[in-house]
């Protein structure tokens, strides 16, 4: 066919199919992220979140976690996601997290010396570690 014609006969012809999009180079392309985050975001777990109040009510009552205790509490929730467990009660080293289980964080933190004559409501499970 002449290249003349093929404009008059198809003035409004456009190319078929998704337009290509320029891919960066491997240099420009954003930082690749830790492989613990991939084996989370892999098996469909989030890290472990902590709620501005239970930062300070950590701070304020001295309540440090280790990074096998972090382990334990993340594992913790894990186990009451399973069993479809919305807010959770999880006892670890004798100090109480309340979790927000679908959200993964923690709400607030109570240490033993606050726990006595305390009364923890709107929970539907509880996870107790050794």
């Amino acid at each position: 066919m002449d290249p003349r014609l093929s404009n008059r006969l198809y003035p409004t012809a456009r190319p078929i199919g998704p337009a290509a999009k320029p891919t960066k180079p491997v240099s420009q392309q954003s930082p690749q992220v830790g492989f613990q985050h991939l084996l989370d975001k892999a098996l469909g777990q989030q890290p472990l979140r902590f709620s501005k109040h239970a930062a300070e009510r950590m701070q304020q009552r001295q309540i440090e976690l280790s990074p096998t205790d972090m382990t334990r509490l993340q594992q913790a929730v894990t186990k009451a996601a399973q069993k479809g467990a919305r807010d959770s009660l999880i006892l670890l080293n004798r100090t109480a997290f309340l979790v927000n289980v679908q959200r993964r964080t923690v709400v607030t933190a109570v240490d033993e010396a606050h726990m006595r004559e305390n009364v923890f409501t709107n929970i539907d499970s509880a996870v107790i570690l050794d």
